[in-house]
């Protein structure tokens, strides 16, 4: 039995790899038209739904950004900063590949912690045994649990040429939304951190973005993600901490540079938790980020949630 996974690699039932022949290329093609002269702004992310003043007498409006001088847009940022740092900072776990050994552990874990989390489904691993398919409907009756829609192949981790038949891959998807009966238009590319949402397009690959935009046309919102825990690919086994991801969230939380300001989308894959290991590693994860009390745990259909 073969489990494919987002790095190309398999849990530790398969006894073979794929590779991934793609090459790596960042395209990005965000359509976001605020202030592109302040580079690296978090003002460009705000889409003007939060009031950003220099100082309470002299508001600054959107036309005059480009305007300012160095300090002055210094000043923008640090007013932008301040005005997110009174508001919530919305966590997204993300599992990718589900059902697999692991998804489980990781309802019962977000049961018993109470937390949202969202699940982006695999259908051929939903129909690979009777287990997993159990597996499946408890993620799915789970009202903590959201089910999202990862494709029914995984590609079947040959990602150049799955992509390289747009229609075929879109297909894909529409027969796994249709197999599981998944309730939400939202999609994650396998192989793929590929945003479209909204008046965002941001790309990791060209290959793929014609399967985006035909999802993203047919109602689709299509997430990638900010914060990535890593797995071996053969033992499903995490190669960062726990402390290490902590402080990458925090970072990106702090700093604002996630896709969307005090929002940050955390991907890991399902296979990491099948061992009692992993298990301990995820429930320490959610402990210390439940420490922060303006932290939320949220639904990928919520997102993103902006002031």
């Amino acid at each position: 039995m073969v489990f494919l996974n987002c790095n190309g690699g398999m849990n530790s039932k398969a006894k073979a790899a794929s590779t991934i022949q793609d090459t790596a290329r960042v395209d990005s093609i965000p359509l976001m038209p605020i202030a592109d002269t302040l580079d690296g702004s978090i003002t460009k992310r705000l889409r003007t739904k939060i009031s950003i003043e220099a100082d309470s007498l002299n508001p600054i409006s959107r036309d005059s950004l480009l305007k300012l001088t160095k300090a002055e847009q210094r000043r923008v940022r640090d007013s932008a900063r301040l005005a997110l740092d009174e508001k919530p900072k919305h966590v997204y776990f993300t599992f990718d590949d589900g059902p697999l050994l692991g998804s489980a552990a990781i309802d019962s874990i977000a049961t018993a912690k109470k937390i949202k989390i969202n699940a982006f489904l695999v259908g051929r691993h939903a129909n690979m045994s009777k287990g997993l398919k159990r597996d499946f409907e408890r993620y799915y009756n789970n009202p903590l649990v959201d089910c999202y829609n990862h494709s029914y192949t995984h590609a079947n981790n040959k990602f150049s040429a799955f992509y390289s038949n747009p229609v075929g891959a879109y297909d894909d998807f529409v027969k796994n939304e249709e197999d599981l009966t998944l309730k939400h238009k939202i999609a994650r590319l396998p192989g793929r951190n590929i945003w479209v949402y909204e008046d965002v397009r941001k790309l990791d690959l060209q290959s793929g973005a014609s399967t985006a935009d035909m999802l993203f046309t047919n109602g689709y919102k299509v997430y990638g993600w900010d914060v990535e825990w890593k797995i071996h690919g053969l033992t499903g086994k995490p190669l960062q901490s726990v402390n290490d991801i902590y402080k990458s969230i925090r970072r990106f939380m702090d700093n604002k540079n996630s896709m969307e300001p005090n929002n940050v989308v955390l991907l890991m894959h399902d296979d990491m938790f099948q061992n009692k290991k992993g298990q301990q590693l995820l429930s320490a994860l959610i402990d210390s980020i439940q420490v922060n009390t303006d932290y939320k745990f949220e639904f990928m259909r919520s997102y993103p949630f902006r002031y």
